[in-house]
């Protein structure tokens, strides 16, 4: 679920904290930099694990900052493929069930990926399995805040960096905005046994 990733950054520190530990500046503008974003094909920094080097760090002119190159290491949230998570319910909808880990939300169960047959309640707006039972179907339903287990199928990185309006989208409306996509997706399946809500296979 978490991986260091080596990195290599240019790092700015302003002349009031020279008073510092080198270290500790550093640290602390990495973070600022990098904490809780998303780096494109690579996966959600958490938080900054090591520096490996410093290079020589320059002073420019009329800036009076130190710019230094750095080597780190970094934790990221990158679940590897098949990789089994635990989440919560955090809301369905049509398009699936979205489950939310508590720092990372972008995580969508759609449909066809559910325990089969799967319905969709519309006034509890709820996804509901059919589980079939010696007694006839039985009714379990994903509600919001249930703890689910599932496995990773798919994974999207969408590039969310700035960019200039073109000329076709400089004429539209404000009311026209396109919808914001989310820099990093994972796409779940609990269409196996053992995987869904951790109640389904909780014995009594």
């Amino acid at each position: 679920m978490f991986v260091l990733v080596e990195m290599v950054d240019t790092v700015r520190i302003p002349p009031w904290q020279f008073e510092r530990k080198l270290n500790d500046s550093i640290a602390e503008e990495l973070n600022k930099k990098l904490a809780n974003k998303v780096v494109y094909n690579v996966g959600l920094c958490i938080c900054l694990f090591d520096i490996t080097k410093l290079e020589d760090a320059y002073v420019f002119p009329g800036d009076g900052a130190s710019h230094t190159k750095v080597h780190f290491r970094y934790v990221v949230f990158h679940p590897f493929l098949d990789e089994i998570l635990i989440g919560k319910i955090k809301g369905c909808s049509p398009e699936g069930v979205h489950v939310s880990l508590g720092f990372f939300d972008d995580i969508l169960i759609p449909p066809e990926s559910l325990q089969q047959p799967a319905k969709f309640d519309d006034t509890e707006q709820v996804w509901v399995w059919e589980y079939e039972t010696e007694e006839g179907a039985h009714d379990l339903y994903m509600d919001t805040g249930e703890e689910i287990r599932f496995r990773v199928v798919d994974e999207s990185f969408v590039d969310t960096s700035p960019t200039g309006p073109s000329s076709a989208e400089a004429t539209s409306s404000s009311e026209e905005l396109p919808k914001k996509e989310a820099p990093y997706t994972l796409v779940g399946s609990i269409s196996e046994p053992g995987l869904g809500l951790l109640s389904w296979w909780t014995s009594n």
